[in-house]
């Protein structure tokens, strides 16, 4: 295997522990404005793709993401299955055409947060994933080449992740709630600044 497998598949299995971890936090939140099954949906995918990084990391690193991609969408359920399913796929279809990690890291996160988007018919400030996802983006954008991209990118995701409490939810099972959803923080908000701060924190050697 080599090195890059070796690199990715610990980023990998340190996302996927850490949102093992928090699973009961993702389950208090959602249990707030959701269904209450957040928590326990993406610890079940997390530990289908542990049992699998075997022969996920096996893989080339597109076809490893889109085995990511599919192995959420059949494991993970309800609506977080299909948009983190299609954020891997997409993010794994980018790499198979042209292009290339490091390098166009921004390009490839980007594809995955338009599946994201496309699949859920909805966009930042709906109290969803992708307000920690596009302002993630942003930062991968603005701050490529920096050398204090990665420690950028945690500290957009945690700030992001804050700032989906005040929102009103407009999308998915929250928006039912209409008013009563402002002041908890989005589910899906939070899975999301786990996972990429999981891949900060194993990029920095830190896991």
């Amino acid at each position: 295997m080599s090195m890059q497998a070796e690199t990715f598949k610990s980023l990998v299995r340190g996302a996927a522990e850490q949102v093992i971890a928090s699973a009961p936090e993702l389950t208090s939140l959602d249990q707030a404005i959701g269904d209450g099954d957040h928590g326990t949906n993406m610890k079940r995918g997390c530990e289908a793709v542990l049992g699998k990084l075997d022969a996920i990391s096996a893989q080339p690193l597109d076809e490893a993401l889109k085995m990511i991609g599919k192995t959420l969408v059949m494991t993970v359920g309800g609506a977080s299955g299909p948009l983190y399913g299609s954020f891997f796929l997409a993010a794994g279809e980018a790499l198979s055409h042209d292009k290339h990690l490091p390098e166009d890291l921004a390009d490839v996160f980007g594809s995955g947060v338009s599946a994201v988007s496309a699949r859920g018919r909805s966009q930042a400030g709906e109290k969803t994933m992708l307000d920690v996802l596009v302002p993630v983006l942003e930062t991968l954008k603005t701050a490529a080449g920096q050398p204090d991209l990665i420690a950028r990118v945690r500290s957009t995701a945690a700030e992001a992740v804050e700032r989906t409490a005040p929102m009103q939810a407009t999308k998915g099972r929250a928006s039912f709630l209409g008013a009563r959803s402002v002041g908890h923080v989005d589910p899906g908000a939070r899975s999301s600044c786990v996972l990429v701060q999981a891949v900060c924190a194993s990029l920095e050697g830190k896991q």
